[in-house]
């Protein structure tokens, strides 16, 4: 249910940013609570997985399949919100080109840069909004460590540096680069300068660390003097999750929570690009048997399960899904979170058209009901059935918010207004948004 109290106390200037992200497609994340209409089924399970199974110590893999402008995006957001709100890091990545599936270190290289923590996890530094990253996490890490130390004698702080250290190394699934690198950077923040050392020299090697962090290009010579062995590579890159996921457990999240978006661009590859991205797919699910306090949620639209380009092109990985697809009747606890076989019903677009109008009367500062009342909405919503589209949730809002500018700047006539004509100009936006999703950053 959308939380009405939440969306009168919103001021014009977040709900105008509410209205441009949804001009564009999306909800801005700090928003998406207020769009949770439907999906109760899927949502009620999904929370028990993460209270009694992922948060005890479980891993698994599930699969969000649904048509573009089903909700999958929008539904993972709502994801990653409760998800964080219980207590677990998250990371959101959008496959791309340049985020490539098959090479599953740059992807590693994007999760860390997306990654976000449950609010008060360092303290006073919250890691939910648009900062965040692994920068961040480590750079909090460092500084409160270092003020817990910094009070301390200098023989006191050899030996806690020592103590960091071992702890860090001693954390199941930690790599020995992994835990080198977080004791470098603490030593980094501790020591004294050294003779002949200035304050940008220092700043310098903190760079790198927080390169190698990131996944930057950082050589192995600079490396060196940290006893980190290699950087970021196809070769470490799944060692490195395992190890991120062991550090964030140290802090005090209850698990990780891996939202990637937008499998189904691994289609328009070429054979031996697909096979690569569906190798790393099933290395991911044969991995989870033995991963603890993770859960990875992958979006697809249903040719992934269906085309022959799909999920049966690549037997390795055919022979872990095929069932996904086959169900008669709807099981909310399976691999398969099937969006598209539960869409939106009616009465609950309308709940959504109406709190759109609500936030495009807050947004420009107008009355909107009499002109794009509920009855207008329902309509809509009956026109879009009857075209077959009413699942399409991306589009019943573009026409929302289509319409409700028209009816602001005084151009919507009561009689003569042709929905269908307004689903037709949606529809065309939705589609040049597809192919601009589907393209390179340098094509943008």
């Amino acid at each position: 249910m959308i939380n009405k109290e939440q969306l009168e106390q919103l001021r014009p200037f977040e709900a105008r940013a509410i209205i441009e992200g949804l001009r564009k497609g999306s909800v801005p994340v700090e928003y998406v609570s207020f769009f949770t209409v439907g999906r109760a089924n899927w949502l009620t399970f999904i929370e028990d997985d993460l209270d009694q199974y992922i948060a005890a110590g479980g891993a698994k893999v599930r699969f969000i399949n649904g048509d573009y402008g089903d909700g999958k995006t929008h539904f993972m957001s709502i994801i990653r919100h409760l998800a964080l709100e219980k207590g677990f890091a998250v990371s959101f990545v959008v496959l791309t080109r340049e985020v490539p599936m098959q090479k599953f270190e740059l992807v590693y290289r994007e999760i860390v840069r997306q990654l976000r923590l449950p609010a008060g996890l360092l303290g006073d530094r919250i890691m939910t909004g648009e900062g965040g990253g692994i920068r961040a996490l480590v750079s909090g890490w460092a500084d409160k460590s270092a003020a817990e130390i910094a009070s301390t004698t200098d023989a006191a702080v050899e030996e806690m540096l020592a103590s960091r250290r071992q702890e860090m190394g001693a954390l199941p699934g930690m790599d020995v680069s992994f835990a080198n690198a977080l004791a470098g950077l603490l030593e980094n923040r501790i020591r004294p300068l050294r003779e002949g050392e200035s304050e940008e020299d220092r700043l310098g090697e903190r760079e790198i660390l927080f390169q190698w962090f990131e996944g930057g290009k950082v050589g192995k010579k600079e490396l060196k003097p940290w006893q980190i062995f290699e950087p970021l590579s196809k070769t470490n890159s799944k060692r490195l999750l395992s190890s991120l996921l062991a550090y964030l457990r140290y802090l005090g999240a209850k698990g990780l929570i891996l939202l990637l978006d937008e499998l189904e661009t691994v289609i328009a590859q070429s054979t031996s690009v697909r096979n690569a991205a569906y190798e790393n797919v099933r290395l991911l699910i044969d991995n989870i048997e033995e991963a603890r306090f993770l859960h990875i949620f992958f979006s697809i639209i249903p040719d992934v399960i269906l085309a022959e380009k799909g999920f049966k092109s690549y037997d390795a990985l055919w022979s872990r899904v095929r069932s996904i697809g086959e169900a008669s009747r709807l099981n909310f606890r399976s691999i398969l979170i099937d969006l598209h076989r539960t869409p939106l019903e009616t009465p609950e677009l309308v709940e959504l058209g109406l709190a759109l109008r609500r936030i495009h009367e807050i947004s420009y500062r107008w009355e909107a009901k009499d002109l794009v009342n509920e009855g207008l909405i329902e309509q809509i919503c009956a026109n879009q059935k009857r075209m077959g589209l009413l699942s399409e949730v991306r589009l019943f809002i573009k026409q929302i918010i289509r319409i409700l500018d028209m009816a602001e700047q005084g151009m919507l006539p009561d009689e003569e207004l042709d929905l269908s004509e307004q689903i037709l100009v949606s529809r065309q936006e939705m589609e040049e948004e597809k192919v601009t999703q589907l393209q390179p950053n340098w094509d943008r």
